[in-house]
C-alpha cells in the first residue's frame, strides 16, 4: 500500500492527468479499484480544493456497492464538502439547483429524506419530518416536490460509460439519489392534511409505473421508490388516491409492489366495510365528466370538448365563433396555462384508467360478479367514465342479454328492457349460450357500430375435447410450442398468472399459476427452459430466451405446488409432513366457464409469444433447430383465436376497398396482386408467395393495433386481425411498394 500513491503518481504523469483519470472514473457506475480511486480523489481535492460532484456520486455508488462500513472511500466522504445530492439525475440537479433559493429549513428536509433507509418510516422519522415540515410549510412542500418527482425516469443528465457486461445503467436509478426519493415521498403523504389533491395522487401514481419499468440486466428500475409511494398513496385519504390504488392493482405485474396495493386496498375495504372488489369500482373518479363520455370547459372563450368514444380519448378545440382548431388557441395558452396543463392531464389519467378498466371488467369474466340493477346502472351503465366501457358490452338483466343502443338497453331484437331496482345483472358470456344467439349479438354489434373493448360477442369458446378426456387430467392442447420466455412472462402477468424467468441455472420452478379463490381451484401451465447453450439461448443475465410449453392442470387453491428443474420436465409436488400428494382434477369436473378462460389465457400466450409468428425466423433461429416448428405453426391448423378471426374476416373482406382482390381460403387471406398473388396465414400472419410458396418476410411496426381506417371491427385488443389487415391492403397493390426490403422479395423468383 506504500507505494501506491508513487505508482499512481507515475502512471497519471501531471496533475491534469490525474483530473482526467477520476473524470474517466466517475463515468462508470462503481470504480471498483477502492485505494486508487480514493487516491485520486484525495489529490484532485488537494489540488483543486473540491472533489467535483460526478465523482462524490461514484464514490458514493461505489461505497454503496461494496456494503462495508469503513474504509478508504468512507474516509473521502466524511472530509469533503458533497452536495446533498449526487449530480446526473434531471430531478437530482433540479433539486440541487433550487436549494439555495428555497431558503431555510429544505436542505434539512432533503437531508432527512436520506434517513429513509427502512421499509416504512419509524413514529420517531415522522415525528422529525413534521416539525421540519412546519418549518417550510406544507403547501409549499407539496407544490415544489411534485414538481421534482415529475422529473423521475428522464435521461441522465450526465451519461455514464456501460461495460460489456453492466445492467442499462443510462435508465438506472441512482442508489445514493434513490433512498432521499423514499423520503422525499413519505414526507409527500405527511405534508397533506385532508383528502389528496389530484395533482399529488397523479404523481404519486406515475412514480410507481417509471419506478417499477423494466431496465435490461435490472428488472424493474426501483420496487424500493415504487413500494413508498404505494405507502404514501395508502396513507392519503381521498377518492383521487385511492382511485390511484385501483387503477395500479390491475396494471403492476411486480409481485411485490402489488403485494403492496393489494394489502392497500383490502385495508381500506375492510375500513369501509365493503368488498374489495366494490372499493374498486367505487374508487373509479368522473375526471370531470358531466356525462357519459364528454366533458366541456370554457375558456377565455374558447371551449374545449374531451370525449371517449370506443375507447379513444380526443380533445377538441372550438374557437368563440365555433370554429374547430387543431391546437388551443394562442388566448388559452397565454391566460390561462395552468387549466391548460390540468386538462391535458386529465386526458391521460382518462387513458390509463380506462385501459384498467377494461382490464378489470375482462377479468370480471370470472370473479362470478352480481348487482343489482340499480346499483349496477350507477356504476357501470350511466358513470361517465365507466358507461364508456359498460355501454359497449352486453349484460344479462335477470338472464335476459340486452345491450345499450340509441340511448336505451336493448334486446337483440331491439326491444326496450325494463327492469326492477334489486333485478339481477351479470355478464354475458358466450359459453352455454345457443350459436344462434351468439351469431344474433354479432350481428346487432354490427348493426348499431359497437366496438367492444374486448372480445365477448366474439370471445373463443373452449370446450373438452376427445383427447382431453381421454388424458382425463390434463391438457395437450398447447404442448410443444416454443415461446419467448420474457414476453410470455410479461403476458402472463398482465392476465393475473403467477411465474417465474427462469434461469439456466440449478435449480427448481414452478408452473405459470392462475389461482381462481371465487371457485376454489389454481391453473397450471407446465413450461421449461429451452436449449443448453449459455449466451446463445440464455439473455446476459442467464434467462432462458424461449420456454417450450407442456401440459394444462387444475387443482384444488391450496394444494401442494408441483416443482421441476429450470431445464427439464418432469414436475413433481413436494408434500411436507409426510402427506400425499394431491392429485389434479379430473378436466370434466372443472367448471366450463373456468377451462374455457383458462385455455383461452394459454392460447393468448402462445399466439403472442410463439416464435412461430416472428416473421424473421424463417430460418428456424439459432442454428436452424426451431425451423420444422416454425414452418408447422407459422402456416399450420388455425387456433380457437384464430378460427374467430377467419370467421370475422369472411363477413369483412367484402366492405374492403381491395375486396376483388381478396378471399378467405381456409388457414388464409388470399390476396391478389399484379405481380404476385399471396397466402397471409390467419394465424401468425406469415405469407407465403406464388407460384411456388416463397416465404415473404414484412416485419410489421410495433404501433399497428387497429384495422385500417373505415373497416368496422366489433372489438379490440386483436393485433393480428391488424396486421393481416394491413399487409393485405399493401399486397393488392404491390405495384405502389417502395420499400427495397419487401419489393427484392417480391421481384426475386
Amino acid at each position: 500500500m506504500a507505494v501506491l500513491p508513487s505508482v499512481l503518481r507515475r502512471l497519471t504523469g501531471t496533475e491534469q492527468g490525474m483530473r482526467e483519470q477520476l473524470d474517466a472514473a466517475s463515468r462508470r457506475w462503481t470504480y471498483w479499484p477502492l485505494d486508487q480511486l480514493a487516491w485520486l480523489c484525495r489529490e484532485v481535492r488537494r489540488i483543486d480544493g473540491e472533489l467535483p460532484g460526478p465523482a462524490v456520486a461514484v464514490v458514493r455508488r461505489t461505497v454503496l456497492a461494496t456494503y462495508h462500513t469503513s474504509g478508504p472511500l468512507h474516509d473521502v466522504l466524511a472530509t469533503v464538502d458533497a452536495p446533498l445530492l449526487s449530480p446526473g439525475e434531471a430531478w437530482a440537479d433540479q433539486v440541487l439547483a433550487d436549494l439555495p433559493d428555497l431558503g431555510a429549513g429544505w436542505p434539512e428536509l432533503v437531508t432527512h429524506a436520506l434517513t429513509a433507509t427502512s421499509a416504512r418510516p419509524s413514529a420517531r422519522w415522522e415525528r422529525q419530518a413534521r416539525a421540519l415540515l412546519d418549518a417550510v410549510g406544507c403547501a409549499a412542500y407539496r407544490d415544489t416536490v411534485t414538481g421534482w418527482l415529475a422529473l423521475v425516469g428522464r435521461p441522465r443528465t450526465l451519461p455514464l460509460d456501460r461495460g460489456d457486461y453492466d445492467p442499462d445503467i443510462a435508465h438506472a436509478y441512482d442508489p445514493y439519489n434513490a433512498t432521499a426519493l423514499r423520503g422525499l415521498v413519505w414526507l409527500l403523504a405527511l405534508a397533506v392534511d385532508g383528502p389528496a389533491d389530484t395533482a399529488t395522487a397523479r404523481t404519486l401514481g406515475g412514480l410507481v409505473e417509471t419506478s417499477l419499468r423494466k431496465v435490461a440486466g435490472i428488472g424493474p428500475r426501483n420496487p424500493k421508490v415504487a413500494n413508498a409511494a404505494v405507502w404514501a398513496l395508502a396513507r392519503l385519504d381521498g377518492d383521487h388516491a385511492l382511485a390511484q390504488l385501483a387503477r395500479l392493482a390491475t396494471g403492476v405485474t411486480y409481485k411485490g409492489t402489488l403485494k403492496e396495493l393489494t394489502a392497500a386496498l383490502d385495508r381500506r375495504a375492510e375500513a369501509l366495510g365493503l368488498s374489495r372488489a366494490e372499493v374498486e369500482e367505487l374508487a373509479v373518479p368522473t375526471y370531470g365528466l358531466t356525462e357519459v363520455g364528454r366533458r366541456v370547459e370554457t375558456l377565455g372563450g374558447a371551449t374545449a370538448e374531451l370525449t371517449v368514444e370506443a375507447g379513444a380519448v380526443s380533445l377538441t378545440w372550438r374557437t368563440a365563433a365555433g370554429r374547430v382548431v387543431k391546437s388551443p388557441p394562442a388566448a388559452v395558452r397565454r391566460d390561462h396555462p395552468e387549466e391548460l396543463r390540468e386538462l391535458k392531464a386529465a386526458v391521460k389519467d382518462v387513458e390509463k384508467m380506462l385501459a384498467a378498466q377494461a382490464e378489470r371488467l375482462d377479468r370480471q369474466v370470472l370473479g362470478r360478479r352480481s348487482w343489482p340493477y340499480a346499483t349496477w346502472r350507477a356504476r357501470y351503465l350511466d358513470h361517465p367514465l365507466v358507461g364508456t366501457l359498460g355501454r359497449r358490452l352486453i349484460w344479462l338483466v335477470d338472464d335476459q342479454p340486452c345491450g345499450f343502443a340509441d340511448g336505451a338497453l336493448r334486446t337483440v331484437d331491439d326491444g326496450p328492457v325494463t327492469a326492477a331496482d334489486d333485478a339481477t345483472v351479470t355478464l354475458w358470456h358466450p359459453i352455454g349460450r345457443d350459436v344462434a344467439e351468439v351469431l344474433a349479438w354479432r350481428a346487432w354489434l354490427e348493426r348499431h357500430g359497437v366496438v367492444q373493448p374486448f372480445k365477448q360477442a366474439h370471445r373463443e369458446v373452449y370446450l373438452l375435447t376427445a383427447a382431453e378426456e381421454r388424458t382425463g387430467v390434463y391438457s395437450n392442447r398447447f404442448a410443444a410450442h416454443v415461446l419467448r420466455q420474457h414476453q410470455f412472462h410479461a403476458l402472463a402477468a398482465v392476465r393475473g398468472w403467477r411465474n417465474r424467468l427462469r434461469l439456466m441455472v440449478d435449480d427448481e420452478y414452478p408452473p405459470a399459476t392462475r389461482e381462481l379463490p371465487e371457485w376454489g381451484l389454481r391453473a397450471e401451465f407446465w413450461v421449461e427452459g429451452a436449449g443448453d447453450e449459455y449466451g446463445v439461448d440464455t439473455s446476459d443475465s442467464g434467462a432462458y430466451l424461449r420456454v417450450v410449453t407442456d401440459q394444462v392442470r387444475f387443482y384444488p387453491l391450496h394444494a401442494p405446488e408441483n416443482l421441476a428443474h429450470a431445464g427439464g420436465g418432469g414436475y413433481e409436488q413436494w408434500v411436507r409432513g409426510g402427506d400425499g400428494p394431491v392429485a389434479p382434477l379430473p378436466l370434466d369436473q372443472v367448471p366450463p366457464l373456468v377451462l374455457s378462460e383458462v385455455m383461452r389465457d394459454v392460447d393468448l400466450f402462445v399466439g403472442v409469444a410463439s416464435v412461430g409468428n416472428d416473421p424473421t425466423w424463417s430460418d428456424g433461429g439459432p442454428t436452424g433447430r426451431y425451423r420444422e416448428y416454425w414452418h408447422s405453426y407459422g402456416f399450420g391448423e388455425l387456433s380457437a383465436t384464430a378460427e374467430t378471426r377467419r370467421d370475422l374476416l369472411a363477413r369483412l373482406v367484402p366492405r374492403l376497398a381491395v375486396a376483388d382482390r381478396c378471399r378467405v381460403d381456409g388457414r388464409f387471406l388470399r390476396v391478389r396482386g399484379d405481380l404476385r398473388e399471396y397466402k397471409i396465414h390467419l394465424g401468425s400472419d406469415n405469407i407465403l408467395m406464388s407460384p411456388n410458396d416463397q416465404y415473404l418476410c414484412i416485419v410489421p411496426k410495433q404501433t399497428v393495433e387497429a384495422g385500417p381506417a373505415g373497416v368496422f371491427l366489433p372489438f379490440e385488443g386483436d393485433r393480428t386481425l391488424g396486421v393481416i389487415l394491413s399487409k393485405a391492403l399493401l399486397l393488392a397493390r404491390d405495384t405502389q411498394i417502395t420499400d427495397p426490403t419487401i419489393t427484392s422479395q417480391i421481384r426475386r423468383r
